[in-house]
């Protein structure tokens, strides 16, 4: 029993636990979703002032000004790479593989107001104007009272810019920012230790409502998609990670086993943010680096909603014998190229990021995002799992880009 002490093992017993009581009672089993919402809010209570805390620190600890925008334009451009090729990449399987083939489905029996609960809240998505301006809060203390992660980015590039311009006057300020910074992220050590419960309970709650029969009925796509992220993240990530940081994939996945199966139970990949910095600047990340590329890809690098949002859109156009050209499978993607950034990593958001992309694309139905509406809870997971480790690497890689990824305490932390 000494090996249930491991937190991670504790998650995965939760996940199982939730999966046994939603299949056998699936009426009670729903009545555990509070238990997973309260951790998930306890947590992003506290993701706002880590990240400021982090990034003002890492920040102003370095007091070099230029090569924060040095590191964030770096950042942009990679996230942007990345976005397109995990595009491009679902777009790829979808058409070799088929997944919605053969099912035959007439468009105009889809309903057509269950797709529209889901647009209506995503006009902002696609309206660049509306987003750009959503990154300046109303005031300094709105950015961590709405939990806006590219609001608390601004805050705190400002305040590390102002704190920096004091000079060794400041210097007091900083460590005392340091010492805030141990404080609450001891305060997420001790909320995690409810994580296996709320594993359990979100696993619980997803079973309980949806069944396992969705799972079944559309193994096809569930296949095609766990299956494409898998090799992304393994030949692609995998093999840019090892030829150039020299770092071993699966050494490093073995090394946020915890995160993953939190991220895995709960299907929020914020759940594991605050540990995610904690750990990738123990790995041997510079802290202002994890602290900026980190939180930014959060917004920018979703490498996991990428792949589910082109290949759920042909799944969608397969299903309902809408033949797509070429150009109309491009234009579709650069669509999603745009609609994919600012998605948050919380549970749903890949699925009304769908539905505002289809709205602007025309070319398939909205409504046909019903067809993926019972197992998209199930997708979910995969896709907060996959931009989670895609943030990881992708902080390691400018890191080693910037010349501060220390390799010898990588190695040592890896075994």
């Amino acid at each position: 029993m000494g090996l249930f002490k491991h937190l991670y093992l504790q998650v995965l017993l939760g996940i199982a636990l939730g999966v046994a009581l939603g299949y056998y009672f699936p009426d009670a089993a729903v009545q555990f979703k509070p238990l997973s919402d309260l951790f998930i809010k306890l947590i992003k209570m506290m993701i706002s002032p880590i990240i400021f805390l982090s990034l003002v620190s890492g920040i102003a600890g370095m007091g070099n000004l230029s090569s924060v925008g040095k590191i964030g334009g770096v950042a942009m451009v990679y996230f942007l790479v990345m976005t397109v090729f995990a595009l491009f990449v679902g777009l790829l399987v979808a058409n070799v593989f088929t997944p919605g083939a053969g099912l035959n489905i007439d468009p105009s029996t889809l309903d057509i107001e269950t797709a529209k609960h889901y647009m209506g809240s995503t006009h902002s998505a696609t309206n660049a104007v509306d987003f750009v301006l959503n990154i300046v809060p109303n005031t300094f203390v709105s950015a961590f009272v709405d939990g806006e992660i590219l609001q608390v980015l601004l805050v705190a590039l400002l305040f590390s810019a102002a704190l920096m311009m004091l000079g060794d006057s400041g210097r007091s300020l900083l460590q005392g920012i340091n010492r805030f910074a141990a404080i609450f992220f001891n305060m997420i050590h001790l909320v995690m230790r409810l994580a296996p419960l709320a594993a359990f309970a979100a696993m619980a709650f997803s079973i309980g409502k949806f069944g396992l029969a969705p799972l079944f009925k559309m193994m096809n796509l569930m296949l095609c998609f766990y299956g494409t992220c898998i090799v992304f993240i393994v030949l692609v990530l995998g093999a840019v990670l090892r030829a150039y940081c020299k770092v071993n994939v699966f050494k490093l996945l073995a090394y946020i086993k915890t995160e993953l199966f939190i991220v895995l139970g709960t299907s929020s990949s914020e759940t594991v943010l605050p540990n995610l910095i904690e750990k990738l600047e123990n790995l041997g990340c510079d802290k202002s680096v994890v602290g900026l590329v980190l939180p930014l890809g959060y917004s920018f690098n979703l490498d996991g909603t990428a792949i589910y949002l082109t290949m759920a859109a042909l799944f969608i156009a397969q299903a309902t014998n809408i033949d797509l050209s070429v150009w109309q499978q491009l234009s579709l993607l650069s669509i999603m190229v745009l609609s994919s950034k600012g998605a948050a990593g919380v549970a749903g958001s890949g699925f009304i990021v769908l539905a505002s992309s289809l709205a602007a694309v025309g070319h398939v139905p909205v409504a046909g995002i019903v067809l993926i509406l019972g197992i998209d809870r199930f997708m979910s997971e995969g896709r907060a799992v996959t931009n989670m480790i895609g943030n990881s690497i992708s902080t390691i890689i400018i890191s080693t880009w910037q010349g501060v990824f220390d390799r010898k305490r990588a190695k040592e932390v890896l075994g």
